[in-house]
């Protein structure tokens, strides 16, 4: 039987908020997708570059504004990229309230994916399966990115190394978030986690230390 080689998972902190950006490639092809694309893309872009690889998509974790930032000066460069975002954000890119940059005051808006993604649907990358999980909580179209072959998974915000993400905004839900968090625990202790922001860590860790898994910290499921 022949083994696929690991798909590598490079990070890129990017913009004020250091916004965690990843491509995804598979030794020995040129095919990569970039997942989330934040303010001041220009790293990630130039290692593409670089590297010779070829994006075949764009996909979102959630859409809100440091996630989506750079996507139009992603496709500026790479032209009929597909871009992909979980169904319940439809409409989130273009909408400054939806994705929270109008909060802030500082309208922000992407072009709009268009493919929407399910939860259970697959994804193939250069002969790898991935397999898409629904987490909302943080937002509503979480979706967390799962190879099973090589353990490892891109989070979004979700879950962080001894954190998560805020589920106070206009569109989180408490509730929704603790089921979530039930959900990534399912996953093999071995399972290496890229988060939004911050460094990779293992379910297996935050099983262990993360003070919202172990109940040291209470989510407020009461609202």
């Amino acid at each position: 039987m022949t083994t696929l080689p690991r798909p590598e998972i490079h990070r890129f902190a990017l913009g004020d908020w250091q916004t965690n950006c990843h491509v995804v490639a598979v030794p020995g092809t040129s095919d990569c997708w970039i997942v989330d694309c934040g303010f001041e893309p220009a790293p990630l872009l130039d290692f593409i570059a670089r590297r010779r690889l070829s994006p075949v998509a764009i996909l979102l974790t959630h859409a809100h504004l440091d996630h989506i930032g750079g996507v139009d000066a992603a496709l500026a460069q790479l032209p009929h990229m597909p871009l992909f975002i979980h169904e319940a954000e439809a409409g989130f890119c273009s909408n400054p309230m939806l994705n929270l940059s109008a909060m802030i005051g500082m309208d922000t808006t992407c072009t709009e994916p268009d493919h929407l993604l399910k939860e259970g649907q697959t994804l193939e990358l250069a002969g790898s399966t991935w397999r898409i999980i629904h987490t909302p909580g943080h937002s509503p179209g979480g979706a967390c990115f799962i190879h099973d072959d090589s353990r490892q998974a891109i989070v979004g915000d979700t879950l962080f190394a001894g954190s998560i993400g805020r589920t106070d905004f206009p569109t989180s839900d408490p509730r929704l978030m603790a089921r979530s968090l039930a959900r990534l625990m399912q996953l093999p202790d071995d399972m290496t986690i890229y988060p939004g922001h911050g460094p990779a860590t293992t379910i297996g860790e935050e099983r262990r230390t993360n003070p919202f898994i172990t109940g040291q910290v209470q989510l407020d499921t009461d609202r």
